[in-house]
């Protein structure tokens, strides 16, 4: 059945989206729309529901309740081979027997098309991939990058109107999953494809990714882009599954339009902005770690300045970390970047300092 898409509706649609397996709900309830030619990320935990909602994009899965909703089609009942879909899996799933070229061809072969249209769209391909030197070698003699753009390549051949991808880079060293998320977002946006990306690693989402879906337990808890994700969390657990963060637990003792306070043990933390709350109301600050200064002596500021003794510290070379122990026991992580050779260099363990940040930097999250 043909839907006409209202201005503003996303290219690819899921609505109230449920799946039951016997008494377990995987996934819970889930609208996203998402825009024609965006690369959208499925960020969470193992066992939050991403790989089953990408699993229903595909059509190996079969909702419960809800509507997929592609192009202005219900796809829902659709099954796979009947889906502009391609999907490209961890493994990457090649044929070890046929080369790079066969490999790109194969899908474009079952379909029947005719030799001369076959061997244009995989040098295409080659092309888009920098691969056509290796054309005629097996899997088993090309790296686990040039392996992941083989797949890339394949999954492309067909000019999906979606591109789903399940933890493309999972098989990859730290140092090459980084150059290569950069050299896929290239591929994908020079071809133009809608994307959905599934994956349980923060950096990968956020590099990649124009906006990201943080699940747990089944259900979405927050959409926006990556800067909206880290700097504005909506609860507890996005802000303490997106990065590090100190948590504060306290009460709202004043709140005006441009200013509020939060009483905590601690003392008292002044946030830039209102809340629009009720006096007592408990409350969850959010401070990331390198939104914190940290230094043996004492700074001219007056506000969120607290104090505490050094007791881990880390070097990783463009910047140190801290575990600074306040009075009462509790710790605090503290990120200081290494802008020169000497930063932070006289600050060892045991240390007492002083550490404070601005009133722009903290989030609070109502509990």
């Amino acid at each position: 059945m043909n839907l006409p898409l209202s201005p503003g509706e996303g290219y690819l649609r899921t609505e109230q989206l449920v799946k039951r397996f016997d008494d377990v709900l995987a996934v819970n309830d889930v609208s996203l729309s998402i825009n024609k030619g965006e690369i959208f990320a499925l960020l969470g935990s193992s066992g939050c529901g991403k790989s089953t909602l990408l699993r229903m994009l595909a059509g190996f899965e079969k909702p419960s309740e809800g509507a997929v909703i592609l192009g202005g089609v219900d796809i829902a009942t659709f099954p796979p081979y009947e889906r502009p879909i391609n999907m490209m899996f961890q493994s990457y799933a090649l044929f070890p027997h046929l080369s790079v070229w066969d490999n790109i061809a194969f899908g474009l072969k079952r379909e029947g098309l005719p030799k001369a249209q076959i061997q244009t769209r995989v040098e295409e391909m080659l092309d888009l991939v920098q691969l056509a030197e290796l054309a005629r070698r097996k899997p088993h003699q090309l790296s686990g990058g040039q392996q992941q753009r083989v797949a890339l390549a394949r999954s492309l051949a067909k000019k999906p109107q979606l591109l789903l991808l399940d933890e493309p880079l999972g098989a990859l060293d730290r140092k090459l999953r980084e150059r290569t998320q950069f050299e896929l977002v290239n591929i994908i946006e020079s071809v133009g494809v809608t994307c959905v990306l599934v994956t349980h690693d923060q950096e990968e989402a956020m590099t990649m990714a124009s906006r990201i879906a943080v699940m747990s337990q089944g259900r979405v808890l927050q959409v926006g882009t990556p800067k909206e994700i880290y700097d504005h969390p909506n609860s507890r657990f996005v802000a303490d599954f997106i990065g590090s963060v100190n948590l504060f637990e306290g009460r709202l003792t004043r709140d005006s339009a441009d200013h509020c306070e939060v009483t905590t043990e601690q003392g008292i933390v002044s946030v830039g902005h209102g809340m629009g709350g009720s006096p007592g109301m408990a409350v969850t600050l959010a401070v990331r770690p390198e939104k914190i200064q940290i230094s043996r002596q004492r700074p001219l500021a007056r506000q969120n300045l607290f104090t505490g003794k050094v007791r881990e510290m880390a070097y990783f070379g463009s910047y140190n970390s801290f575990i600074v122990e306040m009075p009462g026991g509790r710790t605090v992580k503290i990120s200081a970047t290494n802008t020169t050779r000497q930063h932070t260099g006289d600050i060892t363990w045991d240390d007492t300092v002083f550490f404070w940040w601005d009133d722009s930097a903290p989030v609070v999250l109502a509990q």
